[in-house]
């Protein structure tokens, strides 16, 4: 009891009541992950829901293993998983004959055909109607990559979405890097630091911190080895980074595709070098192809931008930070069409799921690479909680324009991660203010009702003020930019504050 307390009420205080929230987050899946494998008899419905978790079979094929054994090795090699054996593609229990032989035959196979032998669990489900299921627990391994062995043949396989698929030859060599422990951006590279200057990371490490960058800084946020050589975080930092792969490019399209109309792009530019210039040259491309749209109100005027300057920056330093830099020949883009502007990076979730399945404010923060990731959390570019995915989509709903349409969005596949942002002001031709209620009378009641109760909902305050949504929404948004009021939290479980 002692223990819950002390988690519940000492670690929030200390730690915040985001990163908390996602800690409880991961240690609730732990505790579902653990009761998995001590029990051995469980809902098998709960199981077929998760489709990108399990595959299913008929019937053991001992004669073709690598029906199954690719899904043991996709599994091991990515998040792990399981197989369940006595079930049709239709998903009807068939049960199995020999329950006792299959499970033992499995056993065998996985360990002459796995290299390494993953960390497996063998269990059997009775249904109601007697009929025996084998259930083979896989789970996440550390010493990858897992190859299935065949006629002399090793080949690795890798989880995308519900299907267990070979793996390239980059996807290859990130599952060595991770069965070393290691990262990209933390390997060696040839490049001597004497060949290099890094004037723009010292110019915003004073800036942010108003410290100098020392040389022994380049050893400590490892970017130089003992040696004198740049690790691959070093190179892509550098002024003139020498990492081919490593460049920006940027499109205004003419249209809502890339072939819209006689003229296909009304502006473009390609940049290289170091990721802090990548995303000054970013923004700076972004900002001069967007329109701020403005309204006067009888106290002020209410500013309304194409794009979110908080989201779109967050979502340019993400693709920067977290983007596959062992994918060769492809490039971060922003493209910016007339109704939306989309950030592309490639390599997909580290995990291997797939972005739009999963709700993106649950998701926990994996760096793919972790030196580059905590040089921009030292220059004040990025934080080590993960909320990327929750500033992009926040800096939207505060807007006064924004609607659901208007909500940002996230797609990803094996080989790449798009983000989604609309043009708040596509669509709008005649901004009608007839309807916005800017009075101080009306934002005294917001504030009075945000003191009364922190965690009041939008919706909860058009019933209570009985004035509509689209007022509510646009003087919250003015209040927010004012500094009358800020949000706390993230949507579902943060809360409003009146500030002095």
């Amino acid at each position: 009891m002692r223990l819950l307390v002390f988690i519940c009420i000492i670690i929030p205080s200390c730690i915040g009541k985001n990163i908390f929230r996602r800690i409880i987050d991961i240690f609730a899946k732990d505790i579902k992950d653990m009761c998995k494998k001590v029990d051995g008899i469980m809902n098998i419905n709960d199981l077929i829901g998760e489709a990108t978790e399990y595959d299913k079979k008929l019937a053991l094929e001992e004669r073709k293993p690598k029906s199954w054994c690719k899904s043991v090795s996709a599994f091991a090699n990515t998040l792990g998983g399981a197989l369940i054996f006595g079930i049709s593609d239709e998903d009807e229990i068939v049960g199995l004959e020999n329950p006792g032989s299959n499970a033992e035959k499995i056993s065998e196979i996985i360990k002459s055909r796995l290299n390494p032998i993953p960390e497996f669990n063998l269990r059997f489900h009775k249904t109601e109607d007697e009929k025996v299921l084998i259930i083979l627990d896989i789970y996440k391994g550390e010493e990858t990559p897992y190859y299935y062995s065949a006629d002399g043949n090793l080949e690795a396989y890798v989880r995308v979405g519900n299907e267990s698929v070979k793996a390239t030859p980059t996807e290859l060599k990130r599952l060595v890097l991770r069965g070393k422990n290691t990262s990209y951006d933390s390997q060696n590279s040839t490049y001597k630091v004497e060949d290099y200057a890094y004037s723009q990371l010292r110019a915003r490490y004073k800036k942010w911190t108003g410290n100098s960058f020392d040389e022994k800084d380049l050893v400590s946020f490892g970017l130089v080895n003992e040696e004198g050589y740049l690790t691959n975080a070093g190179a892509l930092l550098a002024d003139d980074s020498p990492v081919r792969c490593s460049r920006l490019f940027c499109t205004r399209w003419n249209g809502l595709n890339k072939s819209s109309g006689a003229v296909d792009a009304l502006d473009d530019a390609e940049y290289s070098g170091s990721v802090i210039s990548l995303i000054e040259y970013g923004e700076a491309f972004i900002k001069r192809n967007a329109k701020m749209m403005w309204k006067k109100t009888p106290n002020s005027r209410i500013e309304m931008p194409d794009y979110v300057e908080r989201s779109y920056h967050e979502a340019l330093i993400n693709a920067l930070a977290h983007r596959d830099y062992l994918v060769n020949g492809s490039e971060v883009h922003i493209d910016i069409y007339d109704d939306r502007m989309e950030i592309y990076s490639p390599g997909g979730m580290p995990d291997g799921s797939l972005i739009q399945e999963r709700d993106p404010l649950l998701v926990p923060s994996t760096r793919r690479n972790p030196v580059l990731a905590d040089v921009f959390n030292r220059l004040g570019y990025m934080e080590r909680k993960g909320s990327g995915f929750e500033k992009i989509i926040t800096g939207y709903e505060f807007q006064a324009n924004y609607s659901e349409e208007k909500k940002p969005s996230f797609r990803s596949d094996r080989y790449q991660f798009t983000v989604v942002m609309p043009n708040l002001n596509y669509g709008i031709e005649n901004i009608d203010i007839s309807d916005v209620n800017s009075d101080v009378n009306l934002r005294s009641q917001i504030k009075d009702a945000i003191n009364e109760n922190p965690r009041v909902t939008q919706r909860e305050l058009v019933r209570k003020l009985n004035v509509s949504f689209r007022q509510i929404q646009q003087n919250m948004a003015e209040m927010v930019r004012l500094g009358e009021i800020t949000r706390i939290g993230p949507n579902r479980s943060g809360h409003w504050e009146v500030l002095k």
